[in-house]
């Protein structure tokens, strides 16, 4: 950056000196004296880092917000950053420090290059300069992959040195008052807009690791999934999933990583009465479902499976006391899978999750395991067959294909002859780029759609 071009830009930054560095690991202006001691410029910047993280705020709240800007800063949004270079710029101020010798160009300014150190993302500065699409930033070691639209491949870009991708992660931890160390080898941090940082370091595995999950999508309903950019539905599938929401059906969904559960079961939530109460229960809150529907009856669980007061099983207790039309379960474990069956089975039906399972047939077996896990006497068959018929009475399988995110099938789960069988009443057709319709719901199934004024579709 030449002087006079205005305000530092991470990004050009990142161009100009990327080629310069690729001979050496270490960044430049933070190399060490010939006898190993931290140069002025690491010292400086550990003064400005241990400054940052320092809590700030009267409040509780006023601190939280200080840390959401410090994780917003290093994940690359403007507003944030420019506040933090303000913050930068206010404390050298006050140590009446104004420069030092050795800071090389292209920093403009000496809180520029501290910026650069503590908050700025390397490389990474180039990747989110092309935002469209950008779903995910997944770090190996010192690879770089993107995901943008469902799609995983391998980035134009790519770290110089392991330090460089270890300097982000304790810069994000650091922010939080986590930690990464020989004794906890990993960290997260969630922003509130749903933004997910998730990383490993050596010894748990092989390289360290840092991926990057952005909050992308910013509306929900059956009526947008259905639209031609997103074609993930079409009307009739639509209108059918509007019976089964009306009819009460407990439903599952399946599919891989990344192809599309959460943001149809927002669609789906979507879709209900505002009055509803609704109740979820996650690891983490993923779903943010308090964000994204302000104005519907929802309370939101977050659940820690190393606290005995605060596990899974404990908040089902605590909800089920608390009047729910609903529960939504962002993913059955082992430790609450008796407990969601109990659940879907007592008088909360139109309760929704995931299940990690191969394909429909395979979840109330799934389920099924989970629930023997706990050591109680029961009959795996007849387990089974309960699930099936009372838990997971509509599945729905989803998929990426060709770039888009598809219901790739919808099926009715029945109990016939001592094992689960589904009745397709939607289909993927690849070649015809549309979904088919092969079954009818059953008469037990038709029967309650009737009583409940829902057609399906």
């Amino acid at each position: 950056m030449t002087a006079g071009q205005g305000k530092f830009s991470p990004t050009e930054f990142a161009a100009q000196v990327r080629p310069a560095r690729m001979a050496s690991d270490k960044p430049e202006g933070l190399d060490r004296h010939a006898d190993n001691e931290p140069t002025e410029f690491q010292r400086l910047a550990e003064d400005i880092r241990s400054y940052l993280s320092a809590p700030q705020g009267l409040t509780e709240f006023e601190r939280k917000q200080y840390t959401e800007m410090l994780n917003r800063a290093v994940l690359g949004f403007v507003q944030e950053r420019e506040q933090v270079l303000a913050v930068i710029t206010d404390r050298l101020i006050r140590l009446r420090i104004h420069m030092l010798e050795g800071v090389q160009q292209p920093y403009q300014t000496l809180a520029e290059a501290l910026f650069a150190e503590v908050i700025g993302l390397n490389v990474l500065e180039l990747v989110l300069a092309d935002k469209d699409g950008l779903e995910e930033i997944q770090v190996v070691g010192k690879r770089i992959f993107e995901v943008r639209g469902g799609q995983t491949m391998a980035s134009n870009y790519s770290f110089e040195s392991l330090r460089d991708v270890e300097r982000i992660q304790q810069n994000l931890v650091l922010y939080n008052n986590d930690r990464i160390n020989p004794r906890k080898r990993w960290a997260e941090v969630m922003l509130r807009d749903g933004s997910r940082v998730t990383m490993t370091g050596f010894g748990f595995t092989s390289s360290p690791t840092l991926t990057i999950r952005f909050y992308t999508v910013r509306s929900f309903s059956l009526d947008m999934l259905c639209a031609p950019s997103m074609r993930t539905i079409n009307a009739r599938i639509r209108n059918m999933l509007l019976a089964v929401l009306s009819a009460s059906f407990n439903v599952v969904i399946i599919g891989a990583t990344n192809s599309g559960k959460t943001n149809l079961m927002k669609a789906l939530i979507a879709e209900l009465p505002g009055d509803e109460r609704i109740i979820t229960i996650e690891g983490r809150h993923e779903m943010m479902l308090g964000r994204d529907f302000p104005d519907k009856n929802i309370v939101e669980y977050e659940t820690e499976e190393d606290d005995p007061q605060h596990r899974s099983d404990q908040a089902f207790k605590l909800a089920l006391r608390q009047s729910p039309r609903r529960i939504i379960h962002a993913e059955i474990r082992d430790l609450d899978a008796n407990i969601y069956v109990r659940a879907c089975t007592r008088g909360h039906s139109g309760s929704m999750t995931t299940v990690h399972a191969g394909s429909l047939e395979d979840v109330p077996e799934a389920i099924t395991d989970m629930c023997m896990l706990d050591g109680r006497g029961m009959n795996p068959e007849r387990l089974t067959k309960r699930i099936t018929e009372y838990v997971t009475e509509i599945g729905i399988e989803m998929r990426l294909w060709r770039g888009r995110r598809i219901v790739n099938r919808i099926g009715e789960l029945c109990w016939e002859d001592g094992r689960t069988i589904v009745r397709n009443w939607v289909l993927f057709d690849e070649e015809a780029d549309d979904w088919r319709f092969p079954s009818p719901p059953s008469l037990r199934a038709a029967a309650r759609l009737a009583r409940s004024g829902a057609a399906d579709g």
